[in-house]
């Protein structure tokens, strides 16, 4: 059994008085998706802006391939190379096109040629019916095609694992499945992931193991068929019932 991508252990955050996650320990296998479910406020964002080291922790330790990266020395920006992050908002750079966003990374943080990385993002863009996109600026593109160039230009710097938090929150209920399907498709060619949403027909579809968050703890962890559909926490039990009462199971 290889080493896990991903190692959390005892990860513990506050702000100030207020601490958002206490004691989150968990492993992402290579080639796996770990999805996190929860309320909102639950502290699924803030776990996934603390892999990337956005925010510090406070007590725990989060490993990358087998290095301690919440070891305060370690360069940030270095870890960062090998991370994916998508974020709920797009974060796209409205004044340059769809390719300068995909390609700016790759020439400043990785100093790939231009022409190369041009071609490779050209490449992903062929791959997932954007490419006709290219040279248009964000604000000529829907919500949908907008969170899947955030995607894309993540995966242009080939990263070790992606992070996705809520890439579907900010969209209208039409656009919603095209940027789902995508991530669907990056699961089905092996990328390691950690997800956090609240789609539940789709962690069920792409969920190797699924976490539920509440209050900030992982109360009931395991593969969708478990703790979506049989769970055996209480607290799993009322959040799934209400989901599906707002019609998202």
């Amino acid at each position: 059994m290889s080493s896990p991508v991903l190692d959390v252990s005892g990860l513990r955050k506050s702000f100030g008085p207020d601490v958002v996650l206490q004691e989150i320990s968990f492993e992402v296998p290579v080639h796996t998706a770990t999805v996190f479910i929860g309320s909102s406020g639950s502290g699924k964002s803030t776990l996934l802006r603390c892999i990337n080291l956005l925010d510090g922790i406070d007590d725990g330790v989060i490993n990358l391939d087998g290095e301690e990266i919440s070891d305060p020395r370690i360069n940030a920006d270095e870890v960062r190379r090998k991370l994916g992050m998508v974020f709920q908002s797009f974060n796209l750079f409205p004044h340059m096109s769809v390719i300068e966003n995909i390609t700016l990374s790759p020439i400043r943080v990785q100093g790939i040629d231009k022409e190369e990385a041009r071609s490779a993002a050209q490449a992903l863009l062929s791959r997932f019916d954007l490419l006709e996109k290219a040279d248009q600026y964000p604000d000529r593109l829907s919500g949908g095609q907008q969170q899947r160039v955030a995607i894309i230009r993540s995966l242009a710097l080939k990263p070790r694992l992606l992070l996705l938090d809520e890439v579907t929150s900010a969209l209208d209920p039409v656009l919603v499945n095209e940027v789902l399907s995508t991530v669907r498709d990056l699961k089905h060619e092996g990328m390691t992931m950690v997800i956090a949403t609240h789609e539940m027909g789709f962690a069920k579809q792409v969920a190797d193991e699924v976490c539920f968050l509440h209050q900030g703890r992982i109360v009931e962890y395991g593969p969708p068929s478990k703790v979506l559909e049989n769970p055996s926490d209480p607290r799993t039990k009322d959040f799934l019932k209400r989901v599906h009462e707002a019609g998202r199971l």
